[in-house]
C-alpha cells in the first residue's frame, strides 16, 4: 500500500514511547500498535487530531503517500 505510517518516526522524534501516547490520547495500545505498523484499513480525524495535539505535529508527518511503482494506473 503506498500510504505509510510514520508514527514510528515522530514517536522517536519526542522521546516518546508507544505506550506513553496510548495514555495520553486514550487508545488501546493494541489498536496504536496496529496504526503504527500501517495494519489498519482507516484513521479518525479524530484519532489522528489527538495524536497530533500529543506530539505537536502535522497530519503530513504522521502520513506520507509513496507512488507504488508496480503500478501505473490506480484503480479507484
Amino acid at each position: 500500500m503506498p500510504i505509510i505510517t510514520n508514527l514510528d518516526v515522530m514517536l522517536a522524534k519526542r522521546k516518546m514511547s508507544l505506550t506513553e501516547l496510548s495514555k495520553a490520547i486514550g487508545m488501546s495500545l493494541t489498536n496504536l500498535s496496529l496504526l503504527k505498523t500501517g495494519n489498519v484499513r482507516g484513521v479518525r480525524y479524530q484519532t489522528l487530531e489527538k495524536i497530533c495535539i500529543v506530539l505537536n505535529c502535522q497530519p503530513g508527518d504522521i502520513l506520507e503517500y509513496r507512488a507504488d511503482e508496480s503500478q501505473n494506473n490506480p484503480k479507484i
